[in-house]
């Protein structure tokens, strides 16, 4: 058994004993019952200067590979997603890299893959106010849609800052959105991301009352739906996301709820016995094995199992997730760095930073309750490693 000695937030040590991982079993083939796609990080280039507001450069070999990886547990990725750092690191002529690369790796694999359409291009302040600022929106969307479907992959419709920012009420996102779903060759996904992930994003669909706002929204999707292959909703409230489920399971044309309540995540794709959510999570980019195994037990009609494993990962997701939220992103890489996934424990814009050294450490022993630590040696090792550099002696 692997011991390793960890300080506590008392400022004691402790002697913490690891499990052993779990022996997750990859599937014949992608899952079935629910589909589900893990939004994944970008892994940079170690030794470049990924420091705040530099360029992003990227390890193209470790980002690929952990996408084969999801793609090999049967899981679709959702890339170019806020857990790839738009907005926080991960500039637009590094996106359209991500886009290319990871649609060429899906085309030769056979991976499901779906990539994120933003307007991260446009800088805040140079937006005009009404509709010359909306105008630029949409042709910003456009751009980013056209370069998507150009390289084969599902879009999805990433909520926008700019719009945020230049939209007076629930009539200009509605001006937005139905010029873009006007255009699109291939219905897309409609993501509603919520201010505790991004605070600009404050107010979206024009109104700070979530009521109005899913209004607004579901008229939206309904007046569309033969656009919309279905809606991400990332606003962590399982009993909204069951009421919106249920609203959305009455328009003819069949819309999919791809849940991303990183907090509810268990019982939301498991279902109310009526519904269930399909997924597009940052969180299975952190907990891959663990979901696949859930997965395949709703295929092979065991539900209880699969209710089980997905409820073991809840305690390591509602940690990674705490806020403040848009952090969550450096746990994500730093169990990819304890797996042996990437080479260092970095992260572009230098988000490596972005939590604290006792708030890692609860990661990594959740991450082993949770049969995650794939071997344990290294994983501890690791962490050693990152404990000597912040000063702690053991």
């Amino acid at each position: 058994m692997t011991a390793i000695r960890l300080p506590t937030p008392n400022g004691s040590r402790t002697v913490y004993n690891l499990g052993q991982p779990s022996q997750w079993r990859r599937p014949d083939g992608p899952v079935i019952s629910r589909i589900a796609y893990a939004a994944p990080h970008v892994v940079p280039a170690a030794l470049a200067d990924n420091t705040p507001g530099a360029p992003a450069v990227i390890d193209w070999d470790s980002t690929l590979a952990y996408r084969h990886e999801l793609w090999s547990y049967g899981l679709g990725v959702a890339d170019a997603m806020d857990t790839a750092q738009r907005g926080m690191g991960l500039d637009w002529g590094a996106t359209q890299e991500l886009i290319k690369r990871s649609a060429a790796e899906a085309a030769a694999g056979g991976g499901l893959l779906a990539c994120g359409a933003g307007t991260d291009q446009l800088v805040l302040a140079d937006l005009p106010d009404g509709r010359p600022g909306l105008q630029r929106v949409l042709d910003a969307y456009q751009e980013q849609i056209n370069l998507v479907g150009s390289a084969g992959a599902r879009v999805i419709v990433m909520a926008s800052r700019a719009l945020a920012r230049v939209a007076r009420n629930a009539d200009d996102y509605r001006w937005v959105y139905e010029n873009l779903l006007a255009e699109v060759s291939e219905p897309v996904i409609l993501h509603w991301l919520g201010p505790m992930f991004d605070p600009a994003l404050t107010g979206y669909w024009g109104s700070n009352d979530v009521a109005t706002a899913t209004q607004t929204f579901v008229t939206l999707v309904s007046d569309h739906s033969a656009q919309v292959d279905g809606v991400k909703v990332s606003l962590l409230d399982a009993e909204h996301e069951v009421r919106l489920r249920a609203q959305l399971a009455e328009i003819p044309s069949h819309v999919r709820l791809y849940t991303g309540d990183d907090f509810n995540y268990p019982e939301l794709i498991d279902g109310d016995g009526i519904h269930h959510s399909d997924a597009l999570l940052g969180i299975f980019a952190a907990i891959y094995p663990a979901a696949s195994a859930a997965l395949q037990a709703y295929d092979a009609g065991r539900p209880v199992e699969a209710r089980a494993i997905l409820d073991s990962t809840r305690q390591l997701g509602q940690h990674l997730f705490a806020a403040p939220t848009p952090y969550y992103k450096t746990g994500v890489a730093f169990l990819s760095w304890l797996n042996d996934r990437q080479p260092a424990f970095s992260m572009v814009g230098g988000l490596q930073a972005g939590r604290s050294l006792l708030h890692l450490v609860k990661a990594f022993q959740l991450a082993d309750q949770a049969g995650l630590l794939l071997e344990p040696d290294l994983a501890a090792h690791r962490l050693r490693l990152l404990l000597a550099v912040h000063g702690y002696d053991g």
